[in-house]
């Protein structure tokens, strides 16, 4: 009998989150269209935009960053990853919360379904990060946890307010450090070495104090943004930390690497943070600027980075040359103009078809990574 640590799939955490994340993300917003074009019934508890907004933040979100920590911490650690029955289970359980968002369970069980998830996430990672003595990536747990906390926040503020305006803030700025943190640790690394390989001058600097100053300015004006949306001076914050993200981004030098798209969209789409946080800082103001500046960010900078990171792990991980191919490229193009075209519908809300070809491109993106991509996560790793 073949034991389920020999199967390729549930060899490593990139494999099944990768390819569920992928998978979920346009269904998702198949159904979330639908349910606006012909009054499908999403969910039996949330109203259909609460449940489109945790299903892409939770649901999509969630899996992305389960995949990349299953396999990155095992690297920081220098331990063996989850693997076999464990990660059945916990992929499993993340199918659970899928399912119990959109079903007609009691309450109670739906939030404990869902709500189970990632918890367990961050037990595993804890677990390995203290077990490894890797101090270092503790601070990787504190967004986590806040992401966690934001999640289960969701539910009890939608179910005794109505609509869960903080937590989802929450939830997104727990995401949105995760991709100043981590996304900025690894862009001008991968630019670094591949400008090395090049004989690329100059090369980025390696992270030091103007990075940490970044990243504590993106803090301040995100936890701002959730507890003061409103206050004048959440919008200057903002547009601070969004300054200083910018000269972030100039520093790693990403225009040279506009040969190696895949490397090349990880900074376009680290690009979307300041673009999104500017948005938001307006939205103090117009609230239509917020709900632009949100999609600028979830698209573009969330959804987008999430995209080239899967296709790099999963190229690197099954022994797949880094390099992108048409269908490739062309699926990194596409969250480009989703994230054109539904800024546009939250500037001009009378051109419908605007957010339909938003969700087109989403869609065709994430389509694009399973046609190419999703095959390799059935076979083994190539020598």
């Amino acid at each position: 009998m073949t034991s389920p640590r020999s199967v390729p799939f549930f060899e490593l955490g990139f494999r099944p989150f990768f390819l569920g994340a992928a998978v979920f993300a346009p269904l998702a917003i198949v159904l979330w269209i639908l349910s606006l074009r012909i009054d499908l019934e999403l969910a039996f508890r949330y109203d259909a935009q609460s449940w489109h907004v945790h299903e892409m933040l939770f649901g999509y979100g969630s899996a992305v960053l389960t995949g990349f920590l299953l396999t990155a911490v095992p690297n920081w650690t220098n331990r063996p990853p989850l693997s076999g029955w464990a990660l059945i289970v916990l992929f499993a359980v993340w199918i659970l919360g899928r399912v119990a968002m959109i079903t007609p369970l009691p309450p109670l069980v739906a939030i404990v379904c869902e709500g189970l998830f990632l918890p367990m996430v961050l037990g595993v990672m804890a677990r390995e990060v203290i077990a490894g003595r890797n101090w270092r990536n503790m601070a990787v747990l504190i967004p986590v946890s806040l992401f966690t906390l934001a999640n289960i926040g969701f539910h009890v503020e939608t179910l005794t307010e109505g609509y869960a305006a903080t937590t989802i803030r929450l939830g997104f700025a727990a995401l949105i450090f995760l991709l100043m943190l981590i996304g900025g640790r690894i862009t001008p690394a991968f630019t670094r070495n591949w400008m090395i390989q090049k004989g690329v001058e100059p090369k980025p600097p390696m992270m030091n104090r103007f990075d940490g100053v970044c990243l504590v300015s993106g803090l301040i004006s995100l936890l701002a943004w959730v507890f003061l949306p409103e206050w004048t001076g959440t919008g200057v914050v903002l547009l601070l930390s969004a300054t200083l993200h910018l000269m972030r981004l100039a520093r790693w030098g990403g225009w040279r690497t506009r040969v190696n798209p895949i490397l090349f969209a990880l900074h376009v789409y680290y690009a979307m943070i300041p673009v999104g946080l500017t948005a938001i800082a307006l939205g103090v103001f117009d609230p239509a600027y917020a709900t632009a500046g949100l999609h600028v960010i979830g698209i573009g900078a969330i959804g987008g980075m999430t995209l080239a990171v899967m296709m790099r792990a999963s190229m690197g991980h099954t022994g797949r040359p880094l390099v992108s191919d048409i269908r490739l490229t062309l699926a990194l193009t596409c969250i480009i103009a989703a994230v054109i075209a539904r800024f546009l519908w939250a500037s001009f809300p009378n051109i419908d078809w605007m957010l339909d070809l938003a969700a087109l491109f989403w869609i065709a993106a994430f389509g694009l990574f399973i046609i190419r991509i999703g095959p390799w996560m059935f076979k083994p790793r190539l020598s």
